[in-house]
């Protein structure tokens, strides 16, 4: 029989293949909503209606999350059952178009179930994985696993783009298109669901005193490193969707790039950000999540606003992969710091409550983004003004915030220009080749958590 150290080391594996399936079903699937809605003749509001109140709503019922745990007594049980069901949501979801007049609201309504089914379990999992890594090797373990999710999510996002691509010929061979990928993201969930099934789940209880109300959270927040720190990705995340939107159809409806180019330009953020997940993992396990926080939180603020200086291809590919340098250092030192700074008694909680005010924030910005899209006549293109406006809002919030974080672990001292040197230097070391090379996790692999 298998002792823990066995069974923690097992599903520590099962859960980079988990999570490898999972980002499959995001580059086949996820990725291809915008462009899918954008088939569907969608409006500018019902573009940013879609990419936020599903998500938003996804958020909200993530306060439900301990007591679903309760209900079926496991986090894993609830985290593989709500993997099934966001997988069966691509059914309905590819079927929209045969829906008529109202198949983009359709396609919002069934994409909320989507996102309901896929991020209520997200605070079961992050309390769940946060029991089984080693806390002085977070960085390490994450960016590995990141860095073959990347991997995958690249390779099938260019499948995806090159499926489409195929299928362009007419309207019905565009829709079976989607129809083709939509089916290859619900087959890739379902493996996720299978491996997450296989995952052991650590003895877990919730404990009567690790429970805090939702307002005891918002009027403490302020006072606290994990609540400043939450108010301040809300803020980032707000002006990231006042444009996060409209990218799609700027590049779809005004450049009318076919979907190959769309789907290279896309490609180019996520192979950066899968080559630079190791990378930075590495600096924040060495130098702390608040230094590279501080400098991904920025440099990241001047990416929608490099949009409006040219549409040549190549340079919105080089855009594209700045964007993916710098946002892989601010979602790696970003995820981290939630586990640094929360105990294991109260993640659940601190990540559900996270969730909520930020699918409010994501919300507000999409909304008042498509509002300004609509009637924006100030510049040439009508999408400029939500770019310049999310720019500032992000610059802001790094501004006032980033100051007040503070850095929870004892870590080597760097300055930031230094940080950058390293992350640039060790970039080629484990560059593509390097990270493609090395996808299969050493022998000695990451320390397991004693007792």
């Amino acid at each position: 029989m298998e002792n823990k150290e066995e069974k923690i080391k097992k599903s520590l594996k099962y859960s980079i293949i988990d999570g490898a399936f999972c980002s499959m079903m995001i580059g086949f699937g996820e990725s291809f909503f915008s462009a899918f809605a954008v088939f569907l003749k969608a409006t500018n509001l019902q573009l940013g209606l879609l990419g936020s109140l599903p998500q938003t709503l996804g958020s909200l019922f993530q306060m439900f999350t301990n007591r679903l745990i309760k209900l079926f007594k496991s986090r894993k049980k609830l985290v593989y059952i709500s993997a099934l069901l966001q997988a069966l949501m691509y059914i309905p979801v590819a079927l929209v178009f045969f829906f008529g007049t109202f198949r983009v609201m359709h396609l919002i309504i069934f994409l909320c179930f989507y996102w309901v089914f896929g991020t209520i379990s997200n605070p079961a999992w992050n309390s769940w994985i946060g029991d089984l890594v080693n806390e002085k090797e977070r960085g390490s373990y994450f960016g590995r696993r990141n860095r073959v999710m990347g991997f995958l999510s690249f390779a099938s996002l260019l499948a995806a783009g090159y499926i489409l691509q195929r299928f362009s010929s007419s309207a019905s061979m565009e829709y079976l298109g989607f129809a083709v990928i939509f089916s290859l993201a619900m087959f890739s969930r379902i493996f996720s669901f299978i491996y997450l099934m296989k995952a052991y789940e650590p003895e877990y209880t919730i404990a009567p005193e690790s429970h805090f109300s939702f307002i005891d959270f918002i009027k403490q927040a302020r006072f606290t490193n994990y609540g400043l720190f939450v108010i301040y990705l809300c803020f980032i995340n707000f002006g990231v969707y006042v444009s996060a939107a409209f990218f799609t159809p700027y590049m779809l409806y005004e450049l009318k790039l076919s979907y190959g180019i769309f789907t290279i330009i896309t490609a180019a953020a996520m192979i950066m950000k899968f080559v630079m997940m190791p990378v930075w993992g590495n600096l924040s396990d060495k130098y702390g999540t608040k230094k590279v926080l501080t400098l991904a939180g920025f440099l990241m603020p001047v990416v929608p606003v490099l949009w409006i200086f040219s549409a040549n291809i190549w340079y919105l590919i080089l855009i594209q992969l700045y964007a993916g340098f710098i946002w892989a250092g601010f979602d790696m030192a970003s995820f981290n710091f939630i586990f640094d700074s929360t105990s294991q008694k109260k993640r659940a909680t601190c990540v559900a409550y996270y969730n909520v005010l930020n699918g409010i924030a994501i919300l507000l910005g999409a909304i008042i983004g498509g509002f300004i899209v609509r009637y924006n006549n100030l510049f040439w293109s009508k999408y400029f003004l939500v770019f310049i406006i999310s720019f500032i809002v992000r610059y802001i919030a790094s501004l006032v915030f980033i100051p007040k974080i503070r850095e929870v672990r004892v870590v080597e001292e760097i300055s930031n220009r230094k940080l950058l040197l390293k992350a640039f230097t060790t970039m080629p070391t484990t560059g593509l080749v390097y990270n493609i090379i090395t996808l299969r996790k050493k022998k000695k692999g990451i320390k397991i958590k004693k007792d």
